[in-house]
């Protein structure tokens, strides 16, 4: 695998972590961190042993405390928007077509939590903390946070948290459906690592029409989505590994799926 300077990127097995590894800052997104980040993801994406992808940050303290606000000083509006027209590392993450996992291990705020809600699930530790802090330097959310927050926990929540930038600890993130699981810190990489291994076992077909669906269903209207849905459950069909879960089940044994 290549090396980045911003970032770690390992292999476990079928899993690959990818670790923001900027500890002194908190884990801020800079510039070269998401251009690295999104060009880790297109290692990772023609990594046919790599099944799986979990992101975290270096350290116990932070997960992505944010953007690197030091970028931000003297920027116009025109030149602003130039560079949030370049390659997003939110939108790289969002478009991924393997399964991605959030393992949130502290601040998880503006920029950090944008990039949580990008990946597809989401492990908190019980120290986590979540927030859009960006009215409070007079912006809003930039990398997706007014869409994807709204998306997860309803316009209401999401409303309110955007236009306090108002904190929640991670239970609270998880009664509002922002995070699938919160488990204790000493066991957040265990718990984390153990779900991404069980989805790691199923076929890479059928994961990557799965969330190819799933999305679907948030960005389209019921019916386009159902028409989505068949075309995908169709192709399924198509694959080797189709053939190869249905013997399996038949002959009462675990499947063997190669990914094609």
């Amino acid at each position: 695998m290549a090396s980045y300077e911003t970032l770690l990127l390992e292999r476990r097995g079928r899993v690959a972590v990818v670790t923001i590894n900027r500890p002194d800052k908190m884990n801020a997104l800079n510039i070269q961190t998401r251009a690295e980040g999104a060009a880790a993801l297109d290692e990772l994406r023609e990594d046919a042993e790599a099944r799986v992808v979990v992101i975290t940050g270096a350290g116990p303290k932070s997960f992505v405390a944010g953007a690197d606000i030091s970028e931000f000083a003297g920027r116009t509006a025109v030149s602003q928007r130039e560079v949030m027209l370049g390659r997003s590392l939110f939108t790289a993450v969002d478009s991924f077509p393997k399964p991605i996992i959030a393992m949130v291990n502290g601040y998880c705020f503006g920029g950090g939590c944008e990039l949580a809600m990008a990946c597809d699930l989401r492990v908190a530790s019980e120290t986590a903390v979540f927030g859009q802090p960006e009215i409070n330097l007079g912006i809003i959310p930039g990398g997706g946070g007014t869409q994807r927050l709204t998306r997860l926990v309803g316009e209401t929540k999401a409303m309110e948290l955007i236009l306090t930038g108002d904190r929640i600890d991670a239970q609270t993130a998880f009664q509002l459906g922002l995070v699938n699981m919160v488990v204790p810190a000493a066991d957040l990489e265990a718990k984390t690592m153990e779900l991404a291994n069980r989805i790691a076992e199923k076929s890479p077909v059928a994961l990557r029409m799965a969330k190819e669906s799933v999305k679907t269903a948030a960005r389209a209207n019921l019916d386009e989505g159902l028409r989505r849905e068949i075309d995908l459950f169709a192709i399924c069909f198509s694959s080797e590994d189709k053939d190869e879960g249905v013997r399996a089940f038949l002959e009462k044994r675990k499947p063997e799926f190669k990914g094609r």
